[in-house]
């Protein structure tokens, strides 16, 4: 199982499944970050946390405890 957090820079990925319970899950979801939607990989900090994602034709931060959540 792939996860957001494994994806490279420059990569292009389709979300599969969002793991998670509760709040945790609606605030991704909240964010654009739903089954189906292509995301891009375009920047990650130095230490690898966060990642910077365009989603939905916009650029959002990720923690990588949120990363590893998605399965694409």
């Amino acid at each position: 199982m792939a996860t957001l957090r494994d994806a490279k820079i420059g990569d292009t990925v389709t979300i599969k499944k969002l793991n998670g319970e509760g709040a945790v899950k609606r605030r991704i979801m909240d964010m654009g970050l739903t089954k189906g939607t292509e995301v891009t990989i375009r920047k990650v900090a130095p230490l690898g946390d966060p990642i910077e994602v365009t989603v939905r034709g916009y650029e959002l931060s990720l923690r990588k405890a949120d990363a590893e959540m998605i399965e694409v």
